[in-house]
């Protein structure tokens, strides 16, 4: 990581943006690569940017850089296990308001559990912004209908 600035800092300008980005319905860059899905956020020395491929299923990555130099990266994979049962339009719905409470809270990683009418999220991970790793999941009616694999960390030289 290096002394510009610290894993607090990091990890509040983390929240920041992605309660400004996906879950901020912010608009979308030109595609970076043939097919992404590319959305950015920049404040002061810091940028945040997530591409990502794909709808019902899809995978992506999220970058932050300091002072235009990559320092924290997550990489991520979601899919829909029960077609028949939910839809990617409400999927997405229901993953931004969940993370939008959770960004409330000022953070992103933590045991994190939100209900809304039949649909129930829930995120499980392990470590800190450091280093971590977790799924986060969508029951309906008790079954899994849709999972989220993901993992990262600080970027070292």
């Amino acid at each position: 990581m290096g002394e510009l600035f610290s894993v607090a800092d990091l990890e509040a300008f983390i929240v920041q943006a992605k309660r400004h980005s996906y879950v901020g319905g912010a608009k979308r860059l030109l595609p970076y690569r043939l097919g992404s899905k590319d959305i950015q956020y920049v404040s002061g020395d810091w940028a945040y940017h997530d591409s990502y491929f794909g709808d019902s299923d899809f995978i992506g990555q999220e970058l932050v850089y300091f002072q235009k130099s990559p320092v924290w990266a997550m990489n991520y994979f979601g899919y829909i296990t029960k077609p028949d049962q939910i839809d990617a339009h409400t999927v997405g719905r229901m993953i931004k308001a969940s993370l939008s409470n959770m960004y409330q809270e000022g953070r992103f990683l933590g045991a994190f559990e939100h209900v809304q009418d039949d649909l129930r999220y829930v995120d499980t991970n392990e470590g800190d912004v450091t280093f971590f790793q977790g799924k986060e999941f969508i029951y309906r009616r008790d079954e899994v209908v849709y999972e989220l694999l993901y993992h990262g960390g600080l970027l070292k030289k």
